[in-house]
């Protein structure tokens, strides 16, 4: 079960990685990318669903017993000053690993039948997708300065999200 607490920055890591493949396929191919909706959704769920399945295996293991497991690496170092970066995993962090990821993947399925006509429907799943790395990284932080990042990121994709009919008045109002 060791292998399985070295692979879990796949989490947060899987639905970035979405993320940043259809916002830069939106940046660069925009009419390609928009055409290909179905495969864009699936992809991005298929990647958070992944993310579940090991959030899973990772309660399942915190439940037999299995300790804390942290894993840090030094980020940044000036004098006697060392800024480490990293993950830990432990019952609660588990637990909120399934719960984000079920969530986030039962609100990416509804999405695709509730917005699978209106333009925006590829940008939308980009933006969830960076909102479920976002909190899944604030999961399993082990120190403030990363808190401090991924919390700034769940704010700016919320931000996103609540703007996201920009062109639309009455919705745009609540992101000013």
């Amino acid at each position: 079960m060791e292998g399985l607490y070295q692979y879990a920055w796949l989490i947060p890591v899987l639905p970035l990685l979405g993320a940043m493949v259809v916002g830069l396929g939106l940046i660069s191919y925009s009419q390609a990318t928009s055409n290909l909706r179905q495969r864009v959704a699936i992809f991005i769920v298929s990647l958070l669903g992944t993310a579940m399945v090991l959030s899973f295996a990772l309660l399942w293991s915190q439940i037999n017993g299995h300790e804390t497991y942290t894993q840090m690496f030094e980020w940044a170092a000036a004098g006697d000053f060392r800024l480490s970066m990293g993950y830990t995993i432990d019952h609660l962090t588990a637990l909120m690993l399934v719960i984000v990821t079920t969530v986030a993947f039962l609100v990416m399925v509804y999405t695709d039948g509730y917005m699978a006509h209106d333009p925006g429907y590829v940008r939308f799943y980009a933006y969830l997708s960076l909102f479920s790395s976002s909190m899944l990284g604030l999961v399993v932080s082990p120190n403030l300065v990363q808190i401090y990042i991924f919390w700034e990121l769940v704010g700016v994709s919320s931000y996103l999200l609540i703007g996201f009919w920009y062109d639309r008045k009455a919705a745009a109002l609540p992101s000013w």
